[in-house]
């Protein structure tokens, strides 16, 4: 990840964290807030609302029905246009994996 210039580049280069870089999105080490300009490996992403620490937003367009890259890994897929700075989480991606829990309790009937 790259340093912004000025005062307040270091800051807003370290609000996201690229875990690989195939990722096309990026996780929050602390909240973002909405407008907030995120300096990711030299290219500058508005954040389009409050994202939460943890949390993830597009670093890129992701189309519909495209993967999410997290860790360099689909960990699942867009259910709606996702653009650079959008929130990435369920109200727009579903994991494309059944959950443990789920096919455990299938497996015992």
């Amino acid at each position: 990840m790259q340093e912004g210039n000025g005062p307040r580049g270091r800051e807003e280069a370290a609000a996201v964290l690229v875990l690989n870089p195939e990722d096309n999105v990026v996780v929050c080490r602390r909240d973002v807030q909405a407008g907030q300009r995120l300096v990711i490996d030299g290219d500058v992403v508005v954040a389009r609302s409050d994202v939460a620490l943890g949390h993830k937003i597009a670093r890129r367009s992701i189309p519909r029905g495209a993967r999410v890259v997290k860790y360099g890994m689909s960990i699942g897929s867009s259910t709606a246009e996702i653009q650079p700075g959008d929130w990435v989480h369920l109200h727009n991606m579903k994991s494309d994996y059944i959950a443990s829990h789920s096919r455990d309790s299938r497996e015992r009937r």
